[in-house]
């Protein structure tokens, strides 16, 4: 399937000049140069959310002339860029998050990533960034954790945390597509999200900030999307003791995403049936996230209660709430996995959702049913198993090695 093809999926409205397809670079010409200075591993129990890094990096350019160069993983270091590079200026850039698990049995295994391949592919075409073989990213990805792979955290409530990022690096100023680009991939350990378990969260949720629109690129995910949104969740912390924001759209309020996460509601409908809802991708206002599509899947799979994707306004909720018919509401994402919500302050009004007893919550429930996926205490064809051992022939320690 073609990179177009891929966008189509998601959006109608996409031109297809937007689509820039080149031969890809190939895992078979993967460089690495091994680190002469492995720095020492966090202790598990210290560990918080994106604050440490494994050793190594990897790292592929782009330029138009020349197409995509060879992929090289190298030790972790920062990059020299040109200040007018337009990443800088005027924001092609994407990332995407992932996670490795150390398994119970002791395997390294990865949730889902080519679902995050297929989100960084359209996003990248949303961006104007070139495209690429998802299949041999991701080849290239797995010798970087296979290489790093003591870095995986030998902990239940760990993982390794992988973000792969690509960038236009065209040192120019002008509003045009990027004819230079960079895809590089970080790694590094995790702690849980809750370390002591679920703790409900509160939201704001105020009309007058607006986080995607219809024609807009709210569902792919770009660094743009991102850091508009930090001053309102600032401003829900300092001002209201909201830990969060409820995004809001339209006249009629339609309730969206939850912070940077997919928004569930658990209720009892108007026909009177249990019907786990989400929004619905169509609107082209939610983030296609891979936990949020994970989480139905399983819920279907159940059978247990009606599932649903549409959109669900703030008057239609308040009136199931007001009548006792809301049950739970939480939302999903890589990091957090399920996170309760018990309070949203709308209009001056504090609205209060019970979050179900401890162990009988369907939040929890799912938290459970996923995460025993992910360590593999329930084995899944969702993880992808990691082969540790590294091709003597793929590794070069060079003299340059050391100097990164």
């Amino acid at each position: 399937m073609s990179l177009f093809s891929t966008i189509a999926r998601h959006h109608k409205s996409v031109a297809p000049c937007l689509c820039r397809a080149y031969s890809s670079f190939r895992f078979e010409d993967l460089q690495i140069q091994v680190t002469d200075k492995p720095r020492p591993k966090p202790e598990p129990k210290n560990l918080t959310f994106g604050a440490e890094f494994s050793d190594h990096m990897l790292e592929i350019d782009w330029s138009e002339k020349d197409g995509w160069g060879f992929p090289i993983i190298k030790p972790l270091a920062p990059f020299i860029m040109h200040p007018a590079c337009k990443v800088f200026h005027y924001a092609p850039e994407l990332f995407e998050g992932i996670k490795a698990y150390r398994c119970v049995d002791g395997t390294i295994r990865i949730f889902r990533p080519m679902e995050n391949m297929s989100r960084m592919a359209a996003t990248a075409a949303r961006a104007c960034l070139p495209d690429f073989d998802q299949g041999e990213l991701l080849k290239c990805i797995k010798k970087l954790v296979s290489l790093d792979h003591e870095w995986v955290p030998h902990s239940e409530q760990c993982s390794l945390y992988i973000r792969p990022a690509a960038i236009g690096t065209e040192p120019t100023l002008g509003i045009t597509m990027s004819n230079m680009a960079k895809i590089f991939v970080i790694t590094g350990p995790v702690g849980a999200y809750y370390p002591t378990g679920l703790k409900p969260i509160s939201l704001l949720a105020d009309p007058s900030f607006v986080r995607a629109w219809p024609g807009g690129s709210g569902m792919y995910k770009l660094g743009s999307n991102y850091a508009p949104t930090i001053a309102i969740q600032r401003y829900a912390l300092k001002n209201n003791n909201c830990q969060q924001v409820l995004w809001l759209y339209g006249e009629d309020h339609q309730m969206t995403e939850v912070g940077t996460m997919n928004l569930f509601v658990y209720w009892i409908n108007e026909d009177g049936e249990e019907e786990l809802l989400t929004p619905t991708l169509d609107s082209g206002l939610v983030l296609p996230g891979i936990t949020r599509k994970s989480l139905l899947q399983i819920t279907r799979e159940w059978n247990e209660f009606k599932v649903s994707e549409t959109e669900i306004s703030m008057a239609r909720f308040i009136k199931a709430l007001n009548e006792g018919r809301v049950r739970e509401v939480f939302g999903s994402g890589t990091a957090c996995v399920v996170a309760p919500v018990n309070r949203i302050l709308y209009k001056g009004q504090d609205l209060h959702i019970g979050t179900g007893s401890d162990q009988k919550s369907l939040a929890q429930k799912l938290y459970d049913t996923l995460t025993d996926i992910h360590y593999f205490r329930t084995p899944h064809k969702w993880m992808e198993t990691l082969d540790t051992g590294l091709e003597e022939e793929k590794c070069s320690t060079t003299d340059q090695a050391g100097k990164f």
